[in-house]
């Protein structure tokens, strides 16, 4: 099942658009949700949707993020030709670092080049989204706390990442996390493959079988710190092959199975 959230326009020649709501995506229609798709979960975590209206043309709105999390945090140096590249080793635990909320945009939406960075990379990554609250989960119980998976890009500013010495500022600019286009609830993220692709050109090609520490691993790792609220999203790392992007480029990340997203990059108005 394929979740999205999605903003219906009701006069193109006025620009009006109703208020965003989450959906059910079946082929090109949208079936409208009667409220966010985590307090439709049962206690067993079985999905029970309450659908609240007829069905809407995906060509008659707009898609946006599909997520509304309270936290996003990140796995860094999950791929261990990535940490190589950037001459890093591969950490004895996984690296969690946050990005804020409103770093979060949806499909086709741009991504703010800012001006105080020279370099701005593409990272593309697998997507998690948690279903119901938890705290120090087991391992062999993590998947079942998964709402559904995602197709993300953390975007980061690799100049202030090495200055900074940390990466608040560098991962969580406004615009720097791309997701979508929907949350897929019965996706299957063993071994698929995952590329990043600026404007065509294909940048990174590698699969998720390749993650130093498995999603249960990463869930049951934040899980003793923080607690996980339903909508919170995990990223699991990005592969070898990171680069520079600049204004006027498209980057485009995609999962086998899952979705594609693709992103205008912009310069930072003045």
């Amino acid at each position: 099942m394929r979740i999205v959230r999605f903003m219906e326009m009701v006069s193109e020649v006025s620009d009006i658009w109703l208020p965003a709501h989450w959906g059910i995506l079946v082929d090109s229609l949208v079936y409208p949700l009667a409220q966010a798709p985590y307090l439709d979960l049962l206690d067993d975590g079985t999905f029970a949707p309450e659908v609240n209206g007829p069905p809407i043309p995906v060509r008659e709105g707009r898609l946006l993020a599909p997520v509304m999390p309270s936290k996003i945090l990140c796995v860094g140096r999950n791929y261990a030709e990535h940490a190589a590249e950037l001459g890093n080793e591969v950490p004895t635990e996984p690296m969690i670092f946050y990005k804020p909320p409103t770093s979060i945009i949806g499909p086709d939406q741009a991504v703010v080049y800012p001006a105080i960075s020279e370099r701005v990379d593409h990272e593309g990554e697998l997507a998690v989204i948690i279903g119901r609250r938890c705290r120090n989960v087991r391992e062999e119980d993590a998947m079942s706390v998964i709402f559904g998976y995602s197709v993300a890009n953390d975007v980061t500013a690799r100049d202030l990442q090495k200055k900074d010495g940390q990466w608040a500022r560098a991962k969580g600019f406004d615009t720097f996390c791309p997701i979508g286009p929907w949350v897929d609830t019965s996706y299957d993220p063993a071994d698929r493959r995952l590329r990043c692709l600026v404007n065509g050109e294909v940048r990174q090609d590698s699969t998720t079988a390749l993650m130093v520490y498995s999603i249960a691993r990463i869930i049951a790792h934040v899980s003793r710190f923080a607690t996980l609220e339903p909508g919170d999203l995990l990223l699991t790392g990005t592969p070898s092959g990171i680069g520079p992007v600049q204004p006027g480029d498209i980057m485009t990340v995609e999962i086998e199975g899952l979705g594609t997203i693709s992103n205008p990059v912009i310069r930072e108005e003045s």
